[in-house]
């Protein structure tokens, strides 16, 4: 099998606040490029473990201070452009998703200068899926639709 002929286990975070807003973590390597925390698993490591660590990483917020609300039911999967084809993440990434809510202060969060993101921002849901890169888009409105009644702006009249 070639080296990029394989998805990347990982697990990723939708962290609300308590309005029902995303935080969004915008790219360092693409400006504009906007995205939920995400990763991949650790040998060993349960999907839920990662997605905590991967929140805590990505944006310095404590697994104590997020609370689990859901879990998608099945792993989801993007696949990558083929120019973005790699020997860690091959042709894509199948993840385990979570849901938390995080009811603490702001100025918590922390993207660290020189990681893999610049900015962070809470945001509805509906506008991330606008500022996220294409081939996320299907799986990020999968999450969407599953998380919809805690999601600012989603809620029926």
């Amino acid at each position: 099998m070639h080296q990029s002929q394989f998805f990347r286990a990982g697990a990723g975070a939708v962290i609300i606040d308590r309005q029902g807003l995303v935080l969004a973590l915008e790219r360092a390597d693409t400006p504009g490029a906007w995205q939920l925390p995400q990763g991949g698993l650790d040998p060993g490591e349960e999907p839920l473990a990662a997605g905590l660590r991967e929140a805590e990483e990505e944006t310095g917020l404590p697994a104590a201070g997020l609370a689990l609300l859901d879990a998608y039911p099945e792993p989801l999967v993007y696949e990558l452009p083929p120019k973005f084809h790699s020997g860690k993440t091959g042709r894509g990434q199948v993840q385990y998703w979570f849901l938390f809510r995080y009811s603490g202060v702001s100025t918590t969060i922390d993207v660290a200068p020189g990681g893999e993101f610049r900015a962070w921002q809470w945001l509805p849901f509906e506008e991330l899926l606008v500022l996220t890169a294409a081939f996320r888009r299907p799986l990020y409105r999968r999450l969407a639709a599953r998380f919809r009644e805690h999601l600012a702006g989603s809620r029926s009249a």
